[in-house]
């Protein structure tokens, strides 16, 4: 189970390695637990494309080695006339030594950009129609460069640099090195993810299992809401 504790020290951490960074955030970052509960349905759009705070460790119980932070921008919502966006924008905190599981998406198209100042690497594999990996080769665009590498390879994004990556494109990422930002001794890199909309409930794979959204081990007052926890609108008079 991943604690609250642990959740509420990476957002503090997130939000001080994006303001080194000079990543601004939109209002509702800094909204508290008790802001949060005052909101009507005009806050609908961020509940119900889970926008906003994502922090997990797919239900690995290893959130220093398998792990994520991120800050959901914007987004739409597959089927829902009220939240056309075709797109969707996230922040992800990247720590040396901390990634996702591996894992592909079944629709999602999505672009890394490397918004930090340290390395982002990224392992890349192809999948096979199973769902499984496979080797031969992938054909990868880096800021719009197409390059053919060999499946289950790495890239090195410097700052700066993006790569677009297919359905179906399994893959881990996390930061390493360069001039990334240190906090208690861990260097932070940050990256960028710019996609088609994101349904993070029915469209990751993961390779080896894991869950999406894990349980929670409440061991000290929550900080702030994570996407998945928003309280209904209130009904304010």
């Amino acid at each position: 189970m991943l604690k609250r504790s642990t959740i509420n020290q990476s957002i503090r951490i997130a939000l001080e390695i994006f303001k080194r960074n000079q990543l601004h955030l939109p209002a509702f970052a800094f909204w508290s637990t008790a802001q949060w509960d005052q909101r009507g349905h005009d806050a609908d759009e961020i509940r119900d494309c889970m926008l906003g705070w994502d922090v997990t460790d797919f239900g690995w119980g290893d959130f220093e080695h398998i792990g994520r932070t991120l800050f959901t921008l914007r987004n739409g919502k597959h089927h829902d006339a009220r939240y056309p966006k075709s797109y969707a924008e996230k922040l992800i905190l990247d720590p040396e030594g901390q990634r996702a599981p591996a894992h592909f998406h079944r629709s999602k198209r999505e672009d890394i950009i490397n918004r930090g100042t340290g390395f982002i690497v990224l392992e890349l594999t192809a999948s096979d129609p199973e769902g499984n990996p496979a080797g031969g080769s992938l054909q990868v665009a880096i800021d719009g460069v197409s390059r053919t590498i060999r499946s289950g390879s790495r890239v090195q994004l410097s700052p700066g640099e993006s790569i677009c990556l297919a359905p179906g494109t399994i893959h881990q990422f996390w930061g390493e090195g360069g001039n990334g930002i240190v906090i208690d001794g861990i260097r932070y890199g940050v990256s960028g993810e710019v996609s088609s909309v994101c349904d993070d409930r029915s469209d990751n794979v993961f390779i080896g299992g894991g869950n999406r959204f894990p349980e929670l081990l409440e061991d000290e007052e929550r900080a702030f809401y994570l996407c998945q926890e928003y309280p209904a609108a209130a009904e304010l008079k």
